[in-house]
């Protein structure tokens, strides 16, 4: 079961809450999640071209979105200083996106949480590894790297997985490291987990990093 379940909708309901939090009649939910989707992926891309953010270090790490009968929340999490600097911006970001999805009559609340951990968290480190790997660094080193990282940021485990055509091999294969222990299949533990896709000049490498934070 562990290894054939996302370990975030495993858990969702006991020690992982939601990233969208709100309720929708059946005939209009696709309708919602759609638009979710586009509220994501259009300030991902704000933040990209006005701010010139293109690290996950630098820029955001997810984005929550929680809907009520006349206000709109969204809580854009951060491992960066730089977009509590560019407050102008994000008003504009947060104008555009009333205008954008007509939220004429609902009250908007934009919101930015600075993570005080990054190197908790599995989406910054598959960042890291990627920028090692970008630079040429053995995919080895790269690893160790990462879990040296997060050893210093008081976890009990994590495990980073990384399969493709590694080092442009010509047959696929899988590669990965542990460090302490990651129950999978302890719904108690609180375990973070991040899937991340990189194009490299032999194909695609797929990165997972599962991290055990707290729990029994």
């Amino acid at each position: 079961m562990g290894q054939k379940i996302n370990p975030l909708g495993f858990r969702l309901g006991t020690t992982q809450s939601y990233y969208s939090l709100w309720f929708a009649q059946p005939k209009k939910y696709s309708e919602n999640l759609q638009d979710d989707a586009k509220i994501r992926d259009y300030i991902k891309n704000y933040i990209q071209k006005k701010m010139k953010i293109y690290s996950v270090v630098e820029g955001i790490t997810r984005i929550e979105i929680q809907k009520q009968i006349d206000v709109i929340k969204i809580k854009i999490y951060t491992a960066s200083q730089k977009l509590f600097n560019e407050k102008r911006k994000i008003e504009e970001l947060q104008r555009n996106l009333q205008k954008e999805f007509f939220w004429v009559n609902r009250k908007f609340n934009l919101a930015i949480i600075r993570i005080a951990e990054p190197y908790r968290n599995p989406t910054i480190l598959a960042e890291f590894i990627v920028d090692q790997l970008k630079k040429r660094v053995s995919f080895r080193k790269a690893m160790k790297k990462a879990i040296e990282l997060t050893e210093q940021a008081n976890t009990k485990g994590i495990r980073v997985q990384i399969a493709g055509r590694i080092d442009g091999k010509e047959i696929a294969r899988i590669e990965w490291i542990r460090e302490g222990r990651v129950p999978l299949q302890t719904i108690q533990a609180k375990i973070d987990y991040c899937s991340y896709p990189i194009r490299t000049i032999s194909g695609i490498l797929g990165i997972k990093i599962w991290i055990f934070i707290d729990g029994e």
